[in-house]
């Protein structure tokens, strides 16, 4: 099969999506299809081909909001390196430029279009509003979704039951939603495949004692991710259990605000940010962890819990639904809802190291679930159903335009 993913983000940029369209493309092409892709240039302003990867890169404008660039929503010198592609099926993942792109170019082009809804954009309004009109912002951002998910996309697939509600429930979405939690290729935070001498050079490098027990972030730094939590808890923590360190690995706008927010709270030792870290490096810093936490509410998975649990580190996460479907609590994860009810899962694990083992055991179970080979066929058979509807379309649309001919013929 000739597939086509087409996405704002892709690689050298480092985000969850990024992650997923990476595990998902090798994943395609160990099973033998061809996987080409259509991305923004976020290093220069030039159209680029990578003959080699299949990645046809189109230059936009930035828009300010992190690495990301806003290009011409039918870019007409990307057209015809697409076009000889030929394309059987359309991968769209995200709903802006490249993802209109997408929905021009399949429906000119009378390619079935599959796309995956990534992002709670409600979540995220706050960044175009700046705190205003917020309610006539959460509107447009519905509208919009309805618009690109119902009316252009041949078939939708979101990663969990909290995005399912909020297409059925909410947006009274009525095309077919297929549920498949993202995938990740598990196998490089296995244990097994992690270098003792470059782990042994990062905990150096991380200045981390034997007898430290560390408490692990991983994400973009900014408020949706409710980092403060996580820093002001650790104040707390550190009080009884000196040896408690919180590692903080990513970057985003509001990275100073939570390093001075460390300093105010007098915890700098205690507290590590490693800023941007490298997409083939990241394995290394969950072996330095004893827990992975997260206090976000506005996830619709959030890779990075089955990262953690690939690692063998067990999850401890702000109580939602889209880590309920992965996380049985008590068996590979823990939950809590507020600050206190937090420290007292950390503490219980720290106390507790028979139970901490028997999670971090159960955790690297659940996580094969979640294998990029399973993630692979589960949307391959989205993408064989979208073609039939299709031909199926198409052949009604012969069929009604016999029937318009003939009918005209007898008037």
């Amino acid at each position: 099969m000739r597939i086509g993913i087409f996405s704002e983000t892709y690689t050298p940029y480092i985000s969850g999506l990024v992650t997923s369209e990476l595990m998902l493309k090798n994943a395609l092409e160990k099973k033998g299809h061809e996987v080409y892709v259509v991305t923004a240039n976020l290093t220069n302003f030039k159209y680029e081909y990578d003959e080699k990867e299949k990645v046809l890169r189109i230059p936009g404008i930035p828009t300010g909001i992190y690495d990301s660039r806003l290009t011409s929503i039918y870019p007409i010198q990307a057209v015809n390196k697409i076009k000889s592609w030929n394309l059987e099926v359309i991968h769209s993942q995200t709903e802006f430029a490249i993802g209109t792109f997408a929905r021009l170019f399949a429906k000119q082009y009378n390619i079935p279009l599959v796309h995956t809804y990534h992002t709670m954009y409600e979540d995220y309004i706050h960044y175009i509003t700046k705190g205003y009109f917020k309610k006539s912002g959460k509107k447009l951002v519905e509208y919009f979704t309805k618009f690109y998910c119902e009316t252009t996309a041949t078939e939708l697939i979101v990663p969990t039951n909290k995005t399912y509600k909020l297409f059925k429930e909410k947006y009274q979405f009525e095309k077919n939603i297929h549920i498949i939690p993202t995938g990740i290729e598990v196998e490089r935070f296995y244990e097994e495949n992690i270098d003792p001498k470059q782990l042994l050079l990062l905990k150096k490098n991380l200045k981390l004692a034997k007898k430290d027990f560390v408490i692990l972030f991983i994400g973009r730094l900014a408020e949706e991710k409710n980092i403060e939590f996580l820093i002001n808890s650790h104040k707390k923590l550190i009080e009884k259990y000196p040896n408690m360190k919180l590692i903080i690995v990513g970057d985003g706008p509001d990275k100073e605000k939570y390093e001075n927010l460390g300093k105010k709270l007098n915890i700098s030792k205690q507290l590590v940010f490693t800023g941007k870290v490298a997409w083939e490096d990241i394995p290394y810093y969950y072996h330095c962890a004893n827990v992975f936490a997260t206090a976000s509410t506005t996830e619709t998975q959030g890779l990075t819990i089955i990262e953690a649990m690939a690692s063998g580190i067990v999850p401890v996460c702000m109580r939602d639904e889209a880590f309920i479907s992965m996380i049985t609590e008590n068996l590979n994860g823990l939950f809590f809802e507020t600050e206190k009810e937090y420290e007292e899962q950390i503490k219980r694990l720290y106390t507790h190291k028979e139970e901490h083992k028997r999670l971090n055991k159960q955790a690297r179970i659940q996580a094969e679930h979640y294998s990029s080979s399973n993630y692979a066929e589960r949307v391959l058979e989205v993408y064989k159903r979208a073609i039939k509807e299709k031909q199926e379309e198409n052949r009604f649309g012969i069929f009604s335009k016999i029937a318009k001919t003939i009918k005209g013929e007898h008037k």
